[in-house]
């Protein structure tokens, strides 16, 4: 795993950051989501040190995550019901589903501009968005703003951890440690996040 992640960080700008939207993509579309590390590919790739790490980073999570919940939104707004009573929607459970949709007629875009930051209904609410028959446009500029934030966040954490790796004396690849110290800086700054968020989301 280690050999693979310093490797990932070795490859050049442009396809690191198509991989990076790549991964992000499949972090937003439901079932493929749980199996793929969205947050810490993140920092990976922040952690390959690029100029245009920071920037492009970002710009590569906005454009996977909003290609990602845009084919989720297209999927609940022409087969919703069906994949509710399939077995997309027994993994998911209804209590769920029902919860997102709950949410979403109460606050609207709001919820989704701060669905990246829950897990489970970040790749949920895009579906249910669609099969409520939310305006496209309105989903997707709440989407994106919301991937921005989220993106911007960990991108942050990942410069933080990249600069506190510097400090130590003969570390191993940046790579490898600035994905470690990220997550480990990334649990308790999402944690008071979520908190916040309890306001927008009950």
């Amino acid at each position: 795993m280690t050999d693979l992640l310093a490797q990932f960080g070795q490859l050049p700008t442009t396809l690191l950051m198509g991989l990076l939207g790549v991964v992000m993509l499949a972090d937003a579309v439901p079932l493929l989501g749980v199996l793929v590390p969205g947050d810490a590919a993140v920092l990976a790739a922040v952690g390959a040190g690029r100029p245009v790490g920071g920037a492009a980073a970002v710009a590569a999570v906005v454009a996977g995550c909003v290609a990602g919940w845009s084919l989720s939104f297209l999927a609940g707004r022409l087969w919703g019901a069906r994949l509710r009573r399939g077995r997309l929607g027994d993994w998911i459970g209804e209590s769920r589903w029902a919860a997102a949709e709950t949410l979403l007629r109460r606050r609207g875009g709001r919820i989704v501009l701060v669905a990246p930051f829950l897990p489970v209904f970040n790749a949920l609410l895009p579906l249910a968005a669609g099969g409520l028959r939310m305006p496209y446009r309105r989903f997707v500029a709440c989407a994106a703003l919301g991937a921005t934030a989220w993106a911007g966040l960990y991108v942050a954490l990942g410069l933080a951890a990249r600069t506190l790796t510097g400090l130590l004396p003969g570390a191993p690849d940046p790579t490898v440690l600035t994905m470690t110290v990220g997550l480990l800086l990334a649990g308790p700054v999402l944690l008071g996040t979520r908190r916040r968020l309890r306001a927008v989301t009950g």
